[in-house]
This record gives C-alpha cells, structure tokens and sequence, in this order.
C-alpha cells in the first residue's frame, strides 16, 4: 500500500525561459560525465564522437534533461582548477546545443563562473552540489541568470565528506539546511528551486536510508525533489559487489524514491528509469 502523504504537495512545474516543462509526472536526468576519474568508469565521456553519441542514447530512450559536469565529486577527487573545468564543459555544451538543439542542459558545478559560462553557451539549469557553500557568488549568479537551480546538501567538499560525518538528526538536519538556502535565493528572486538531499555526500550508509526512507518529509518545503541515487556506494557496499554491478539495486531504491516523492532522478542508466517512472505511474493510477 502507498503511504499517505504526509505534507503539502510540491511545486509541479519548472520555468525554462518560457518554456514550461510539468514534473506532475516525474522526469529522469542522464548523467553526462567529462571527468576522467568518475566513480563509475562506464560513464566517462570525453570524446566529441562520445558525447553526441551518449546525449542520442539518452534522449531516445526518454531523459527529459542532460546534466553536464567536468569536475568529479566523488569521495576524494582531485581538485581542478575552474580553467580546467570551464573546458571541460564548455566545448560539450556547445557540441550539444549544435546537434540537439531541443535538449535541456544542466550544468553540474559549484563553481559561479563555470555556471556563468554554461549558462551563456547554451545550459538551461544550474546544478549545484553545494547548494552555494562553496562558492558566495553562486546564489547571486543563480538569481541573474534567472535559470532553474537543483541545490544538493553536502556536509563539507568533496575531498573530506566521507571523514566522519555527523547529525544530530540527518533528515531534521538537511531540512533546516534547506529552509535557510531557499529563504536566501527567495530574497533574491530565485523561483524554480529543486532540492536535492545529497545521496552520499557527507552521509554514512545509515543516514542515506534514513534520508530515503524519509524523502517525503521534504515536501514540508513544498519544492521538488531530486534523488541522485544512481550506483552509489549505498547500493553496492551493502551487497558488497561494485558500482558497475549496481544496476538493479539503484533500479530499487530508484522505485522507492518515486514511492516516496522524488520529482527527478538523476542516473547514469536512463532506459531503466524511465521505465520506473512508468510502471509507478501505472500503481498510482490503479
């Protein structure tokens, strides 16, 4: 049985530039990484030949949206420079935009500049894993461009978030840690906010399923919610197999965060989403 809801519905479309895209049914994002140390080796993309032919694969098989990102997040990564980043990403978006005109981009970087850049070249929304933490000029940067912003919590960088991370109460912890950002971009003008929860960043396994189990506790915020669940180590470390073996378990917690709420799901396999997307529609009819 579904649970009951217990909290305000979320908001249920997102502006982009006009262009009125509904989350009444939830949408997938396919995850364009241009890192060649991403967590998941299968997905690196590097070659122009690469790009066109991966941003194809996932615009057939149903993404509503392509997140771009140059830098790695994972545990550890190295630290680029911005130079280093803005090359990454600004070729590729350029590349996209000239073939596939119709896709909608995502930028994925806590950097202000590198988001300027995309946004200039042709991105449509801004994706930002520190929800402004690690870069002041990043909110301000948000409200210019006046694109869609996907905040996620993170509980410090990228290079020292799996130290020993610490809450008091994880859910009750992130939910004030977005109730103050959201006041802070709504003063600014910001209107198309979608939260992300931070899946991995900066949480043990046990705050990541408390986060999940709990996801529709943020729809307190009335926002929507982003899961970025896809073959993370909360999938595979318990199962003790790898992240290259994670398919169907991200498949599962995929399910459950849709049961749950989640508005968008960001992941490396689009075809196997959408067709979560799909078959929960079909419960929730019923």
């Amino acid at each position: 049985m579904m649970r009951e809801k217990k909290t305000l519905d979320s908001k249920k479309s997102l502006n982009l530039n006009g262009k009125i895209i509904s989350l009444e049914t939830p949408k997938v994002m396919g995850i364009l990484n241009l890192t060649p140390d991403s967590f998941f080796a299968a997905s690196r993309t590097t070659s122009a030949n690469q790009i066109l032919k991966k941003v194809d694969q996932f615009l057939n098989e149903g993404a509503t949206f392509i997140d771009i990102g140059g830098y790695s997040s994972r545990p550890k990564a190295e630290n680029i420079s911005t130079a280093e980043e803005i090359e990454r990403v600004i070729d590729a978006i350029t590349l996209i935009v000239k073939h596939f005109p119709e896709a909608i981009l995502s930028i994925d970087t806590f950097r202000a500049e590198v988001a300027a850049q995309a946004v200039n070249a042709g991105a449509h929304l801004i994706n930002d894993i520190s929800a402004g933490t690690l870069d002041e000029k990043m909110f301000a940067t948000v409200a210019k461009f006046n694109v869609p912003y996907i905040m996620m919590h993170i509980q410090g960088t990228p290079q020292t978030m799996q130290e020993d991370p610490y809450y008091k109460n994880v859910v009750l912890d992130v939910l004030d840690f977005f109730v103050e950002k959201t006041s802070e971009l709504h003063s600014l003008g910001v209107k198309d906010i979608i939260i992300d929860p931070g899946f991995g960043f900066g949480k043990t396994l046990a705050h990541n399923y408390t986060l999940l189990r709990n996801l529709d506790d943020f729809k307190i915020l009335g926002l929507p919610v982003m899961a970025g669940l896809s073959r993370k180590g909360m999938v595979y470390n318990p199962l003790k197999t790898t992240a290259q073996q994670a398919l169907n378990g991200t498949s599962i917690l995929n399910t459950i965060a849709l049961q749950n709420g989640a508005s968008i799901l960001r992941v490396h396999d689009v075809k196997e989403a959408v067709e979560c997307v799909q078959l929960m529609k079909l419960l929730t009819q019923s």
